[in-house]
């Protein structure tokens, strides 16, 4: 198997120069982010990231990995070329809703036909698994599509959704060499060289934005590999380590969903409500929230790692005091309303115009 190390170094490599290319590329082809009422950015940013960190990831793959491996790595890389493509069309032509869905959908699909799929989760009274049988499939659509969103709805500010990525990287390919699972590791190690390649390019002030084409390919792989880890890990704690893993967008997008729906508003409707948002409005700097941000899922990460150790009891457990943590810290900074208060509002306001001059 390749050593993960090089992997890692090689797709960080390409990405760190392709990156420079794409950004001239979508500045040639007018793919710029143009600042707006839902946007942070208060300047044009060329978009298309994602191209990037696709061919950094790809070509490292190919070159270190090959397509020897075996179906599901030919299943990934379809399955990322078609999330990619549907990205960069939603980049350009901003695609309807129903759209992207189905797109992701026959990009899960691709996953499941080439035997892709979650089979048993933990048993939630103590040590065993529980066989999924039929219901293994739909239910692997909906983890695959479900955190292909996930990253793109926290991609909100410059570096967060590329920084909170590459931690979750880092821990599943952690948690990937601990249990012995070299071909997940290697994809692993694939995919967070290609985030911290791209990350000097989208921190504070960003050069260039990774896009839905770079949000999109970053959930779909993190959750195709860790679909993978489940199927072949011997711990009982299968998706709970992931679930941790990407801890931040998966909450927070698990707030906006219980916000919207409790004020009667769609979910599809954007607010001001995310993480980001609230640390902006308490007067905290774009560098400094997603500094919070990135602490956060180091902590996360760490719990993850932790987790993969313990019984199912003791995991389980462990979870739980981390979420009703969480669900506190959230409460407090007031991740659970819609709009900002109005204090809130002039300090957000503040901080984007201090950021973008």
């Amino acid at each position: 198997m390749p050593d993960k190390l090089q992997v890692f170094l090689l797709a960080l490599l390409i990405t760190y120069i392709l990156t420079p290319v794409v950004r001239k590329f979508a500045q040639q082809i007018e793919a710029v982010d143009k600042p707006g009422k839902r946007k942070i950015n208060l300047r044009s940013v060329p978009n298309l990231g994602g191209l990037a960190i696709y061919l950094g990831f790809l070509l490292a793959v190919l070159l270190r990995v090959g397509l020897d491996s075996g179906f599901e790595l030919g299943a990934i890389l379809i399955g990322a070329t078609l999330i990619v493509l549907l990205g960069v069309f939603d980049d350009l032509y901003q695609l309807k809703p129903a759209v992207k869905l189905m797109g992701q959908i026959i990009a899960a699909l691709v996953l499941v036909v080439a035997g892709v799929s979650i089979q048993f989760v933990s048993h939630p009274l103590g040590e065993g698994m529980i066989y999924l049988g039929i219901l293994g499939p739909p239910l692997t659509v909906f983890w695959i599509v479900g955190l292909t969103n996930t990253v793109n709805l926290i991609d909100g500010l410059d570096g967060l959704a590329a920084g909170v990525s590459l931690i979750a990287a880092l821990t599943l390919l952690a948690v990937s060499i601990q249990q012995g699972q070299y071909f997940t590791a290697a994809i692993i190690a694939a995919v967070a060289g290609s985030c911290l390649g791209f990350l000097p390019y989208n921190f504070h002030p960003a050069k260039i934005f990774m896009g839905d084409s770079g949000a999109l390919l970053i959930g779909y792989l993190l959750a195709a590999v860790s679909v993978i880890g489940a199927l072949k890990g011997a711990a009982a704690m299968t998706l709970l380590v992931p679930i941790l893993a990407l801890g931040v967008p998966i909450f927070d997008t698990a707030f906006a969903i219980v916000r919207r729906f409790y004020y009667g508003r769609p979910i599809s409707r954007a607010d001001h409500g995310h993480l980001h948002h609230r640390l902006l409005a308490l007067g905290w700097s774009q560098k400094q929230t997603a500094l919070i941000v990135y602490v956060m899922s180091i902590f996360l990460g760490a719990t993850a790692y932790l987790v993969n150790h313990l019984n199912s009891q003791n995991g389980i457990l462990l979870v739980i005091i981390t979420g009703i943590f969480l669900l506190y810290s959230c409460w407090r900074i007031g991740i659970f309303s819609v709009d900002l208060p109005r204090e809130g509002r002039a300090l957000h306001s503040e901080s984007q115009q201090e950021q973008n001059i």
